[in-house]
């Protein structure tokens, strides 16, 4: 019996929380993406120091949980979350639950927000289509029109091969690419998207997507070795992801999300990891100060 209660408690201890029990706790557990600067696996990154903050912030100990793009809302869920055809989604089986929060620059989606809450935006993003230096199709000129850019870059597609990666922010369902004649070539080595730069280069496709943050990584780790066509997505925001029944915890990220802008400590980690962000994403960041 004494066996079976201390399995219960474990079990109990592992699911996910509201504020009260986390402080009870005395720990929040941060779930991460090796992903972009924002989770670098060396224990900092962006989101990882706004994370340690939170914690400390809170007045709890701070422990990283790594995961994937395939499994991190199962991770915070305990459920596997299954879109579907029109953009239904439904949770389904009964997962061990690792984390508290998100905090891996992730993408807010409207799929995603059926079933998470998301705190104020943390970071903008975009997706743009790549090609290799030596591809004979050429980048876009470009206009005060996002929407007519977009399109315009879509058609130079055409029947080309497209490297996509399916669970994540360069999903060709978010953006209306799946369907035609694109020929999608999904990147299933691992969910890694640090790996879609090289894998272009490998030739395993023609084009990739690939968002703002990890191209402005590559543009210097690649440097000549690929180039930008186009957008393929509007400008995207970018967030902390919280349970549905944890609205406590994210408003508390909400309050010191503000305080850390205020005080500056919020622009010294984005000069930190992203220097020179703020050319491409202006706006964002001269509204969320």
């Amino acid at each position: 019996m004494c066996i079976v209660l201390s399995g219960l408690c474990l079990a109990l201890a592992a699911k996910a929380a509201d504020l009260p029990e986390i402080k009870a706790r005395g720990e929040l557990r941060h779930i991460g993406i090796r992903y972009a600067n924002f989770v670098t696996g060396a224990g900092d990154g962006f989101d990882a120091e706004l994370t340690q903050g939170f914690a400390t912030y809170l007045g709890v100990e701070y422990r990283l949980v790594y995961s994937d793009f395939y499994s991190v809302m199962r991770d915070l869920l305990g459920k596997n979350v299954v879109r579907s055809a029109g953009d239904v989604v439904t949770l389904e089986g009964d997962f061990p639950v690792k984390g508290d929060m998100i905090a891996t620059g992730f993408t807010v989606l409207p799929w995603r927000e059926q079933v998470l809450l998301y705190s104020e935006p943390t970071f903008p993003s975009q997706v743009m289509l790549i090609a290799r230096a030596d591809s004979p199709i050429k980048p876009i000129a470009g206009s005060e029109d996002l929407r007519k850019d977009i399109e315009e870059t879509k058609s130079l597609i055409g029947k080309q091969s497209l490297l996509v990666m399916e669970k994540t922010c360069l999903d060709p369902a978010n953006y209306g690419l799946k369907g035609g004649e694109i020929e999608l070539r999904a990147y299933a080595k691992s969910s890694n998207i640090n790996e879609m730069v090289p894998a272009l280069l490998h030739q395993d496709a023609d084009l990739s997507l690939l968002d703002v943050p990890d191209l402005m990584i590559d543009m210097q780790k690649w440097a000549g070795k690929f180039k930008i066509i186009g957008p393929i997505s509007e400008e995207q925001r970018l967030a902390a992801a919280f349970p549905k029944d944890a609205p406590q915890l994210r408003d508390a990220y909400n309050v010191y999300l503000r305080q850390i802008r205020e005080d500056g400590t919020y622009d010294r980690l984005v000069k930190k990891y992203y220097p020179g962000v703020q050319r491409y994403f202006p706006d964002f960041f001269a509204n969320h100060r």
